[in-house]
């Protein structure tokens, strides 16, 4: 089977940073009662790029990619191509700065999700792969027993607070060079769920006037500093 790419993630109804095209899962709650477990992990402000057997993919699939930007993560990968099997990880390559500089990066690529066929795996699961593949995690911020979750409006607030800190990694607005909050949150069932059922399963929220880059920050693209950098600089 042909890989194919992420899914669109819809953002929770009072997901403030939304734009024209964006989705919403108004059933969020309905979907969550479902869960036995739910984890908010930070998003974060990269290059969604998914790392299988067949090459180094951006968004889209149709063919590898060959950004600049990719260049010391597709030679990363030629060291684990052929032990990738069926696995397909996905996570945010930092490797450019965005709408977000990162002042405590000690890798570039953070993965938050692993793919293997028609299913995308537990977030056990996840943290044992990319563990095996030295392969660091999303900072995750929070997890808790759907149980525990009595009403709707203690999510809401819970997503709130968590998406209205600092990012983990150290987060700097790169023109004002000024502390800012991280982009967002994600928020995903724990256990495994099928493909075809993500939309109900994955869940963002992203803060408000959160600058959209995607289509200008590669004109004039620089490379973000690792802590080890900063800290000689």
């Amino acid at each position: 089977m042909e890989s194919t790419k992420y899914g669109r993630t819809y953002h929770f109804p009072f997901s403030p940073g939304t734009s024209s095209d964006d989705r919403f899962n108004y059933g969020y709650w309905k979907d969550i009662q479902s869960f036995s477990e739910l984890l908010y992990t930070e998003k974060l402000d990269g290059e969604n790029n998914c790392l299988s057997r067949r090459g180094v993919f951006a968004r889209s699939h149709a063919a590898p990619t060959t950004s600049p930007w990719t260049a010391q993560l597709r030679e990363h990968w030629g060291r684990l191509k052929n032990d990738l099997g069926n696995l397909e990880f996905f996570g945010e390559n930092l490797y450019a700065v965005h709408s977000i500089e990162y002042t405590q990066l000690e890798h570039y690529y953070y993965v938050f999700a692993v793919r293997v066929k028609d299913t995308w795996l537990s977030w056990e699961e996840v943290s044992f792969y990319a563990a095996l593949f030295d392969l660091p995690l999303v900072p995750v911020l929070r997890s808790e027993k759907v149980a525990d979750i009595q009403q709707l409006i203690q999510l809401e607030e819970t997503v709130q607070n968590l998406a209205s800190q600092p990012s983990v990694l150290g987060s700097m607005d790169p023109i004002q060079g000024t502390e800012c909050t991280s982009e967002g949150l994600v928020c995903r069932n724990a256990d495994a769920y099928p493909v075809s059922m993500f939309q109900h399963n994955v869940f963002k929220y992203v803060r408000k006037g959160h600058v959209q880059t995607d289509e200008h920050w590669t004109k004039s693209w620089k490379r973000t500093k690792l802590i080890w950098e900063r800290r000689i600089s």
